[in-house]
């Protein structure tokens, strides 16, 4: 099927090039509705969900106010009420306690140094957590729900210790001292063992089991060569461990391992990979997240008859974040697509019924002047076959060219989704072509894609954005001297390198929070980060032993080469890619005397959790490529 599917394609492609010049027509007779980046930045961002003790109501957060804060609702739908009602740092739920409280967790400032809080039935707040040096992870409540774990490395700055705190007292105990290593996951429902990670490489890991009651330590997954193991949660019973793996294939699927036995069986394997696998509180239900070419494809079984759930007709797009209560009764879960934002549903078992509980996007907006990704191939200069999702404005003329810009993804092992950006929609709806590349690296198309770019970064991933022209061009649409690439985090960098290294190839740059200096961004990863350091060195290069390499594809070095211009824009808290990175990048292509413009924002870190923040930033980007892509001129339509 892999065969016909990719003959298929390439004929497609093939046609498509014999013919782009005829492919779009005239613009439709009801253009779309051109909207502000303030009508678009309406859409609200939630996530959270959680059932209060008695299932009868909702927690979750949303960036409604402007900041991130806690809401609660009716199961049944209803008109959210605000709990929290912070002006700047950003609040996330983590769900109720038996008793009605509630867990949320928030940091200072983007900083990453999260901490865990409670909210009193009373409305007041306590940190629970309240080292400010130290980061605290939330790792779920018990299953007896009389205490809760969380991850601290309050001890050892590079490493995450496990403590369990009883509801009762709020007065923590270490039950994992971490040597160093290892990142913890799940503890077993009967509390004597928990799940640990150990990275090698960003494709080599394994799964150990930590026994509480013995104090040790033992390898579930030994093999030989590159094979990614990671934990997943314990069977209701504690008798075994579900654990993701990708030995002897392509993408990952899904082993239970019998603690007593050492015996591992298939549960759950797909040709995609297997993003997750989560249980009820009996484990009536697993669900299953198929990671299907850059969307969500989602299976409900009854694990008492091995069958799939029947659910009643879904709106389109990704269903995820399935929450089942503990009744198993009941279900919150989530949709989103390119067209739709993340919405928020209920489901009752018993009824049948679903219910729209927030829809999030404007309704100042009509969905249907939005824009469907659609996801296109293309070969790239060595022949592998690069995955990307095209977004096209509807009101194209025939024979009119548009400028286009290329969305590179973070990671650098990340995936673009057929998810919803309002970024993206704002510019396609202005007119511009988004390609958001899936290069080689990133996630989703198996083991050998996602190794294909290590110690090649700002190379042959780059050459795959390059190559994406081709296919732009060839739609007969798109016009070859106004292609431009942005992208933030790791796709900074790649902005920042298309144009340090190929400053030939593209017309403008965005770089949102990128790398400029590998030498440095290695060097100063977050001691929590842990043995993810070692695994991201092995995959870039150790500033200790590869500096040559790192400066080599480092663009801070190479700015005296950039000769197009270019939007920074940076958070001053930024932990990851800290501000003097953007500081030196802009302060060297300013000596080039090229058009450069430069927004840092105060009360950000390593991404946009203001929403304020967030319209500045994407209006300034719009009107960047207006000035600096398209012309004054053009940018009217």
């Amino acid at each position: 099927m892999k065969a016909i599917s990719f003959v298929l394609r390439l004929l497609l492609f093939i046609l498509l090039a014999c013919t782009v010049l005829y492919t779009h027509g005239n613009p439709p007779q009801n253009p779309p509705k051109k909207y502000t980046i303030e009508q678009f930045m309406k859409t609200i961002r939630i996530g959270g969900a959680d059932f209060s003790p008695n299932e009868q109501t909702v927690v979750f957060h949303s960036n409604q106010s402007g900041v991130f804060n806690l809401y609660e609702l009716p199961f049944s739908g209803g008109t959210p009420k605000q709990l929290t009602f912070s002006k700047d740092n950003a609040i996330f739920s983590l769900g109720y306690l038996p008793d009605g409280r509630i867990l949320y967790s928030s940091d200072q400032g983007g900083n990453e140094l999260t901490h865990i809080f409670i909210r009193n039935t009373d409305g007041t707040t306590k940190d629970l957590t309240p080292n400010a040096k130290a980061k605290y992870q939330f790792a779920g409540l018990s299953h007896d729900k009389k205490s809760f774990f969380y991850n601290s490395n309050e001890r050892n700055k590079a490493a995450f210790d496990v403590y369990e705190m009883p509801l009762a007292t709020l007065t923590p105990n270490m039950i994992f001292e971490n040597p160093g290593g290892f990142f913890p996951g799940d503890v077993s429902p009967d509390r004597r063992y928990i799940a640990l990670a150990k990275p090698s490489t960003t494709t080599n890991s394994d799964v150990y089991l930590y026994d509480t009651k013995t104090k040790q330590t033992k390898l579930l997954t030994e093999h030989q060569g590159e094979i990614a193991n990671h934990p997943g949660e314990f069977t209701k019973d504690s008798r075994k461990l579900l654990i993701s793996t990708d030995e002897g294939s392509e993408f990952s699927y899904t082993k239970a391992y019998d603690l007593a036995t050492g015996k591992a069986d298939i549960v759950d394997k797909a040709d995609w990979d297997i993003n997750g696998v989560g249980l009820s509180r009996s484990g009536k239900y697993r669900v299953v997240y198929i990671n299907k070419d850059a969307r969500t494809d989602l299976k409900l079984i009854d694990t008492q008859t091995g069958g799939s759930v029947k659910l009643p007709a879904l709106p389109g797009g990704d269903l995820t974040g399935v929450n089942i209560a503990d009744s198993e009764t009941r279900m919150l879960f989530y949709v989103n697509s390119s067209k739709e934002p993340t919405a928020l549903y209920s489901y009752d078992f018993k009824t049948g019924k679903m219910t729209s509980l927030i829809k999030t996007l404007n309704p100042e907006i009509n969905q249907e002047d939005l824009v469907s990704g659609e996801v296109i191939r293309y070969k790239s200069f060595d022949g592998l076959e690069i995955p990307a999702l095209l977004y096209k404005p509807k009101d194209i003329s025939t024979g009119e060219k548009r400028a286009a810009m290329l969305l590179i993804h973070g990671g650098p092992g990340g995936q673009t989704r057929l998810n919803y950006s309002p970024l993206v929609q704002y510019l396609v709806n202005h007119g511009y072509v988004i390609l958001a590349v899936n290069n080689r690296g990133s996630s989703g198309y198996g083991k050998t894609f996602y190794a294909a770019d290590d110690r090649k970064h700002g190379d042959a991933d780059l050459r795959d954005c390059v190559e994406s022209k081709k296919f732009l061009t060839a739609t007969g649409y798109v016009d070859p001297a106004k292609i431009g690439i942005m992208g933030g985090s790791y796709g900074g960098y790649m902005t920042l390198a298309g144009l340090a290294f190929t400053p030939d190839e593209f017309a403008v740059g965005v770089d949102i929070f990128g790398v400029a200096n590998w030498l440095r961004t290695l060097n100063s990863m977050p001691a929590w980060w842990g043995p993810q350091r070692e695994a991201m060195f092995k995959e870039l290069g150790n500033p200790a032993t590869d500096s040559t390499a790192l400066y080599n594809k480092s663009p801070l070095f190479f700015t005296h080469k950039i000769k197009k211009p270019l939007l920074v824009i940076q958070g001053a808290n930024d932990p990851r890619v800290l501000k003097v990175e953007s500081d030196e990048i802009v302060a060297g292509v300013k000596k080039n005397g090229v058009p450069v413009e430069y927004i840092v924002f105060p009360n950000e870190g390593h991404g946009f959790v203001n929403k304020d923040n967030e319209i500045t930033a994407n209006k300034a980007i719009k009107d960047f490529l207006d000035k600096y892509l398209i012309g004054a001129q053009t940018a009217s339509r």
